[in-house]
């Protein structure tokens, strides 16, 4: 009839536009909160990508998450690359940051470009993250100066933790303190776009922020940074190992992984999954018996059980 409007179809959102470190900039200027997760494939990729997350990390931390070792010292090239083209794979509108392995930029400026290049080319990585004060401000100079972005990385290095005895807050003395903001300055000078401060007292990590005119991303570093990252598996609460204090579990995805490996074991053995028809193929009666016939076999019967509910 004339007069009436027809009903409206629903509109999918319009997508995201792509996270530039331009826009990252624009977001400090602003006091914006830029957010940051970790990614190890492709569907971790694809729930940081739809749900809003600034920069998609592929963090070393998949080392002891994803495959079990005891340290992010294990990691080779080889196997962040991996992990780096399935996360690349998910990622439309993020900056795809992507950790350098332990011992793939300490050698040498050639080394490190070398090894930056394949996680560029081969991984689809569009930055680099290094850990490192003021003694690897010229690996940094020597990626930035071609083209290379790079995120700094100082406070707590884990990538050293054998070397600080352990996972330990640092920065807590003036001295050090002196040392990890005049480490974040050389850093910011030798081109890093952006320096990830970790494990260091909020006032000192809200200080360095003002003293840098590029964004800074905390994990245990307080409030005071420009923005902030936690891993994956903490913050789905899917990890049962130690629960940093800075870690906040905003998800339990752990719990509904065990009922439902649970849920499906115990539907196997009581029979009741899979449900004859609901949840399988049938065969037209007749085709089965000229089969049977076929194989000589018709005195061959088969009962489907019957489902307990």
């Amino acid at each position: 009839m004339s007069g009436e409007s027809s009903p409206q179809k629903p509109t999918s959102p319009p997508p995201r536009k792509k996270v530039t470190i331009a826009s990252l900039h624009a977001l400090r200027q602003e006091r914006t909160p830029i957010t940051v997760l970790t990614a190890y494939d492709y569907p971790t990729a694809r729930a940081a990508s739809t749900n809003g997350i600034d920069i998609t990390l592929v963090g070393d931390s998949l080392a002891q998450v994803c495959l079990g070792y005891s340290s992010t010292t294990s990691l080779t090239l080889d196997e962040m690359l991996h992990h780096c083209r399935a996360v690349a794979r998910g990622s439309s509108a993020p900056f795809l940051v992507a950790d350098m392995p332990f011992g793939s930029y300490y050698t040498g400026p050639e080394d490190t470009i070398r090894a930056a290049v394949r996680m560029l080319q081969e991984g689809n990585a569009e930055a680099v993250k290094l850990e490192g004060g003021s003694e690897i401000a010229a690996r940094v100079k020597a990626l930035t100066s071609i083209g290379i972005p790079v995120m700094a990385h100082v406070g707590l290095l884990p990538q050293r933790h054998t070397a600080l005895s352990g996972y330990r807050v640092q920065g807590r003395t003036a001295e050090s303190a002196r040392s990890i903001l005049h480490s974040a300055l050389a850093l910011e000078e030798a081109g890093a776009f952006s320096i990830v401060l970790e494990a260091i007292p909020a006032s000192l990590a809200a200080y360095i922020t003002s003293r840098l005119k590029v964004p800074t991303i905390g994990i245990g570093a307080g409030p005071g940074c420009s923005g902030q990252v936690l891993v994956w598996d903490d913050v789905m609460g899917t990890w049962a190992g130690h629960k940093a204090k800075f870690v906040r579990r905003f998800g339990d995805v752990k719990s509904e992984v065990e009922r439902g490996v649970k849920a499906y074991a115990n539907a196997v053995r009581d029979g009741s999954f899979p449900h004859h028809g609901k949840e399988g193929y049938v065969m037209d009666d007749g085709e089965i018996e000229k089969l049977l016939e076929m194989e000589g076999d018709r005195e061959w019967l088969w009962n489907p059980p019957k489902p307990s509910n």
